[in-house]
């Protein structure tokens, strides 16, 4: 089964936890602080697997999640960190954040790698903590949380060229003439439900990969047909190959077929109309195709590139597949994503999240949210004291305190971090 649309959850591994720890020795305060670091979680990293050709295992597995650090140990021992939890993925995935829409990685290449969600860093132990006024601290972090996110995967068949037209005009007959590929042909539409690949050879011993995708129909670009779930294959393309039939055997006009064709692909995408396109004219072996060609001609202007062929009696072949390897060796590959940022531009300001928001619920309680504060609130081990007013001292450096006074906290008031509740004091 062809698989090239999925979403799946990944959850990187959370930080191993600092612990508190004394050695015994003597004159040393409480024995000296002793506690180690806990050590690194599993980032989740997805690795291309040229062996791969759809998504088909991640119809099974959905949910990936890395391993959590070692906590820390006596004697300053820091916990282990954990090895990548990597996931293999075919050449052509495209990774989105699907709560933002955000492209996380474009992953084409055997071997490329992309950290998708990163572990959380472990949590520092009580000797890290040792100061001069306080040589013995009995505080130590939680390990950072790692990104939890719910991602987006698309495969995008790398291919040089693609063929896209209507049902029926004769692109897979087309390309298990001109490769070894053997895709469904038959005399109705959508026998084509899934993209076919296939190597061409020309002539003169260039090759290329040449892609067959489902017919397109009017409407596709919104989900007609099967146009919408495969028109993301024809993104890489750098060269299109717009078959058009001029048999005009179900009454349909070939310019009408060509003007519809290049409305669905540039509705779909914008930056598809750059690609250079080569026009087949197929069927040519039938009565009044000449006639229609003419017309056709006329039609589209001397401008446009027009191929006859004849797919059944494979005249025209090698003319079409010559100008097709023409038009790859001119044409540069088109970036799926805009790159936005000048060469010479060496740093950018990136607008950083607020560090906490607050809000009144109807009970009266005010909730904080936000990534900073959230943080920090999972790294503070509440069982210990120290480690409270330490979470207490950083509400106050983040200016929490005085943004509740201004939301008209009162001593006495409920504060809201997720289910947990304190009482603001003044």
């Amino acid at each position: 089964m062809f698989v090239d649309h999925v979403q799946v959850h990944v959850k990187a591994g959370d930080g191993g936890n600092g612990i508190v720890a004394f050695r015994r020795e003597k004159f040393v305060p409480n024995g000296g602080p002793a506690g180690g670091d806990g050590g690194r979680g599993a980032d989740i990293v997805f690795e291309v697997d040229e062996g791969l050709r759809t998504l088909m295992d991640f119809r099974y597995q959905r949910h990936f999640k890395g391993q959590r650090g070692e906590n820390g140990r006596t004697a300053k021992q820091h916990g282990k960190s954990r090895d990548a939890n990597v996931v293999r993925v075919p050449p052509g995935t495209t990774v989105m954040d699907a709560e933002t829409g955000d492209l996380i990685a474009d992953l084409t290449l055997h071997g490329q790698t992309a950290i998708i969600a990163r572990a959380g860093r472990g949590g520092r132990g009580n000797a890290r903590f040792a100061t001069a006024t306080n040589p013995a601290p009995e505080i130590a972090e939680n390990g950072e949380p790692g990104q939890e996110k719910t991602i987006d995967l698309e495969l995008k068949l790398l291919a040089d060229a693609g063929l896209v037209g209507f049902p029926s005009v004769g692109k897979s007959t087309f390309l298990s003439i001109v490769s070894s590929a053997k895709p469904k042909v038959a005399d109705y539409h959508f026998t084509t439900i899934v993209p076919n690949l296939g190597v061409v050879e020309t002539d003169d011993q260039r090759s290329f990969v040449l892609a067959d995708l489902p017919g397109l129909i009017e409407g596709a670009h919104a989900g007609v047909g099967l146009g919408h779930q495969f028109l993301r294959h024809i993104e890489r393309t750098r060269v299109i190959i717009h078959v058009v039939d001029m048999g005009g055997l179900e009454g349909r006009d070939p310019y009408e077929d060509y003007v519809t064709i290049n409305e669905e692909l540039k509705a779909y995408n914008l930056r598809l109309t750059e690609r250079p396109q080569i026009v087949v004219a197929n069927k040519m072996d039938l009565p009044n195709a000449e006639a229609h060609l003419e017309l056709f001609r006329e039609q589209v202007g001397e401008e446009v590139d027009i191929y006859p062929l004849s797919a059944v009696t494979k005249e025209g072949i090698t003319a079409v597949l010559r100008a097709a390897a023409d038009k790859i060796e001119e044409t540069p590959e088109f970036p799926l994503a805009e790159e936005d940022l000048d060469e010479r531009v060496l740093y950018t300001y990136t607008k950083q999240d607020a560090p906490f928001e607050i809000e009144k619920d109807d009970d009266g309680v005010f909730s904080i949210s936000g990534n900073e504060i959230e943080r920090i609130f999972h790294m503070t081990d509440f069982n210990r004291h120290d480690s409270i007013q330490r979470f207490a001292k950083r509400m106050r450096q983040l200016g929490i305190d005085e943004a509740l006074r201004e939301r008209g906290a009162e001593d006495g008031d409920t504060v809201r971090i997720f289910s947990y509740e304190f009482e603001f004091v003044e």
